[in-house]
């Protein structure tokens, strides 16, 4: 598919398969990206992303095996990453919900992973019990909150929040079957102008999905990906484990209308990113509440995660084409164009 004359997307990478779904980018410009066990079986489930296109399995080949050998060792190895994403500091964090082809967690295996990039090390692994990540979970993305040691999780298998305090380790699970964070079937939501209907006749349901931490920590924000409503809520009401989930919900605010999307992100300006996948676009909702069309491509594919540059001049952006595999398509993959990692320069 050619790019528009006018498109200030440029190709960082591009592969033909596996589907890759996130990607970061560390202050030194090293980018990564992560390749779920959907329906397929990487050999790189996580890897770095060299200057040349190629994949490097990440932090090494043993934690990119899952096999029989391995299967007795589910917290040491990626099962399915869902999310890398990079924090304020510059340590890497990896989200492994642990669910192979979306079909139920491994016990033992949901995980959160931080990685230190000057070493390409494992410095925290973090387990999640069936109490905080159930079998039928599937935990979506992460945001880092520096300030406070905490990590703030979406869980879209079911619909809920986590919240990590990360320098015990404790999880919580929150908000879980709360109507913030469910997705609507009713809604007819579409890609490529086709529903998103499995094998089975059941319409796509995507609960708590897109996350996005303000630039000062100070506002979590979510929502479910089949839905066109914005949540958010202060992160100090996260951090409380006093407060119960009624308590919480009355200090959640409903931001009114958005796009679907899958990915957010906020800006240094505050402007709240969204990888719009119904017409192949990003936008942004500005602090004022417009929303705002950034670009508009069609190798937009299910435009999937966003990573920004340290300096935030540059953002990043994967094309995970979701609308296309197996899953949705009655077992027979329709993907005839390569999965990307995009940038652009956000500089006017």
């Amino acid at each position: 598919m050619p790019a528009p004359a006018d498109s200030p997307l440029q190709i960082v990478a591009r592969f033909r398969e596996p589907q890759i779904v996130g990607v970061a980018v560390l202050p030194d410009g090293r980018v990564f990206g992560d390749f779920p066990r959907w329906d397929n079986n990487p050999v790189n489930p996580v890897a770095e992303i060299k200057p040349d296109g190629s994949v490097q399995g990440y932090p090494d080949a043993n934690w990119c095996t899952w096999n029989e050998t391995t299967r007795n060792e589910p917290q040491k190895h990626w099962i399915c990453p869902q999310s890398v994403y990079a924090d304020k500091t510059g340590m890497l964090w990896v989200l492994d919900p642990a669910s192979p082809g979306l079909k139920g967690t491994v016990p033992g295996g949901p995980k959160l992973v931080k990685i230190d990039p000057s070493t390409n090390k494992v410095v925290q692994n973090i387990s999640f019990p069936e109490s905080v990540a159930p079998r039928k979970s599937y935990l979506n993305d992460v945001r880092i909150d520096t300030q406070n040691s905490y990590a703030y999780i979406t869980e879209s298998g079911i619909g809920s929040l986590v919240v990590v305090d990360l320098k015990s380790g404790k999880a919580r699970r929150l908000l879980a079957l709360h109507p913030s964070t469910q997705g609507d079937t009713t809604l007819n939501i579409k890609a490529d102008g086709q529903e998103l209907i499995d094998a089975t006749g059941k319409r796509a349901r995507f609960n708590a999905d897109g996350i996005a931490l303000s630039q000062d920590m100070q506002y979590l924000y979510w929502k479910p990906l089949t839905s066109y409503t914005l949540f958010r809520i202060k992160t100090a009401a996260l951090r409380d484990p006093a407060l119960s989930d009624a308590q919480l919900a009355q200090q959640i605010e409903e931001l009114g209308k958005v796009p679907a999307c899958d990915g957010m992100e906020i800006d240094a300006q505050n402007n709240l990113y969204m990888t719009t996948f119904e017409d192949h676009s990003i936008k942004r909702r500005t602090p004022a509440g417009k929303i705002e069309v950034v670009v508009q491509d069609p190798r937009l594919e299910w435009p999937d995660t966003f990573a920004f540059s340290a300096d935030g001049s540059t953002l990043y952006v994967t094309n995970s084409a979701i609308h296309k595999t197996p899953t949705w398509n009655k077992g027979i993959g329709k993907q005839d164009q390569p999965y990307h990692i995009f940038k652009m320069s956000l500089r006017k």
